[in-house]
């Protein structure tokens, strides 16, 4: 060991250090692994800036944008409007619009269909019923959430700026529309850390859905640190027999073996520390031992085989299949009760500009009685109280056919300017519909809420002032809402 000491200390950069850390355990999974007692040191000063009514999120992303007008947000307007053009023409000689059309259209279009020459008004292909003491109007292909419906406050009067998938994404996650800020998840971990030693703060998975698989890619920019400490960033969990990459030993390696060696990198690690003062290092060094820890927690945290036949019936068959949303959806729930604090899970495949009659019921069935079950397994547990339960995508959908009256009904763009989110639990109103849309879904009529406000509203319910979390980065402060945002007070219980 001396032998080792000394060569360390003739070493004068941390390029070296980072070369030779790559050794052993894989440090390409080491720089995701969260570390609680770094953590801690980090953020005891600025956690909990008042009395939390959530501790963990979940945080069901349904990415490539659901169609609000036929899942929730509901229309009757649209079946007698079917087929008749959306929008106003505007008259330049008489500086008029038209009295045939319902929207002015003034507003930023996709290059799909900017150059349709026709926008007729698609109606929902689906009924919609009433539902619960609240009266929720859900579609009939989300029969398990509408049992639900007096559990959940829905959000139908969303909005944003981002008109194409990757910066809408970017956007909810980040609160910017450009990568390279921390994500969400890596927020919640720098203001509050972790309840378990052994498991990440931050945990992400992903399913692929049917209604149009391998659409919309996912990318691990969604989870990263950004400029915080790499300790912050999300760590992937997968399907199969190894749901975190890198993380097991290698064939005859002991767990004594595993031992010795990370007490021998935090040894070596230290005296960096000393020499260069980079809080960096102190991060490597307790994310050494986290991946450590998380040798022996991940299996234990990931096996469903304790689970009662009972709550397998209720996520559903596919719950036991790994990398399926349902078995997502479970785990999330064994992740959230040992104490996980960020959650996020991504549904692909929701981008129906085209088959949405045949595509948009199967992504229903991926999803539908999962979320629903999750709530309701919460609920069971007594956790829902203190488990904040969201689901959204990144816009929403035109009230007009892609594709023209030949295909009206059957394919939607994006749309940035309204779109339905719901959330449940942790400190939100219950059994109640926040904002409206106006008669054909097309713009907010009542109570805006922008993705910072929706941000700083979950932040809220979290314990965080959304305005005094901050980083300073290359001289300036940064927070997740950016300079704008306001906490939707209508909506917290």
């Amino acid at each position: 060991m001396d032998i080792i000491e000394d060569a360390y200390k003739n070493l004068s950069t941390r390029r070296h250090l980072l070369r030779a850390g790559s050794a052993g355990i894989g440090s390409i999974a080491l720089n995701s692994m969260l570390a609680p007692e770094a953590l801690a040191s980090q953020v005891s000063e600025q956690a909990s800036h008042f009395a939390p009514k959530a501790k963990r999120i979940i945080f069901l992303f349904m990415n490539g944008a659901p169609a609000q007008q036929d899942l929730f947000d509901y229309k009757p307007k649209l079946d007698e409007l079917h087929g008749k053009e959306l929008f106003k023409k505007y008259d330049e000689k008489s500086k008029s619009w038209s009295d045939e059309g319902f929207v002015k259209k003034n507003q930023r279009l996709t290059g799909m269909t900017s150059g349709q020459s026709s926008f007729p008004v698609a109606r929902s292909n689906f009924k919609f019923q009433q539902h619960g003491r609240s009266g929720a109007w859900l579609s009939e292909i989300l029969p398990h959430t509408a049992s639900i419906a007096d559990d959940i406050c829905f959000v139908k009067s969303m909005h944003t700026e981002a008109i194409n998938h990757d910066p809408g994404v970017t956007f909810f996650q980040t609160g910017h529309q450009q990568p390279g800020r921390p994500s969400f998840g890596a927020w919640m971990s720098y203001g509050l850390g972790t309840d378990n030693k052994d498991l990440p703060a931050f945990c992400v998975l992903i399913s692929n859905g049917t209604g149009r698989p391998g659409s919309q890619p996912v990318y691990s920019k969604l989870w990263s640190s950004g400029f915080l400490p790499s300790l912050h960033q999300g760590v992937q969990f997968r399907g199969g027999k190894t749901p975190v990459l890198y993380l097991n030993s290698q064939p005859g390696e002991s767990v004594e073996a595993r031992r010795r060696m990370v007490n021998r990198m935090e040894s070596l690690n230290k005296m960096q520390l000393e020499a260069f003062g980079d809080q960096e290092i102190a991060t490597r060094i307790a994310q050494y031992e986290m991946a450590f820890r998380m040798q022996m927690s991940v299996p234990e945290a990931t096996s469903i085989s304790d689970e009662p036949k009972s709550i397998l019936d209720l996520y559903g068959p596919e719950c036991q299949t790994p990398g399926k949303f349902a078995a997502n959806a479970l785990l999330a729930r064994r992740l959230a009760e040992r104490g996980v604090r960020f959650i996020q899970l991504y549904h692909r495949g929701w981008d129906q500009h085209g088959g949405l009659i045949g595509a948009l019921p199967k992504q229903c069935k991926d999803t539908d009685q999962a979320c629903a079950a999750l709530v309701t397994d919460l609920k069971q547990r007594g956790m829902l109280d203190e488990t904040l339960v969201i689901w959204g995508g990144e816009f929403g959908r035109t009230t007009y056919s892609q594709g023209g009256a030949g295909k009206a009904a059957n394919g939607r763009d994006h749309h940035p300017r309204c779109f339905t989110y719901w959330m449940a639990g942790g400190g939100i109103r219950a059994g109640m519909t926040y904002g409206e849309t106006d008669q054909v879904g097309y713009n907010i009529a009542k109570d805006p809420v922008h993705v910072h406000d929706f941000q700083a509203t979950v932040m809220h319910l979290m314990g965080i002032d959304h305005e005094q979390l901050v980083f300073k980065y290359q001289g300036r402060r940064f927070r997740l809402t950016d300079v704008h945002g306001k906490v939707i007070q209508p909506i917290v219980s």
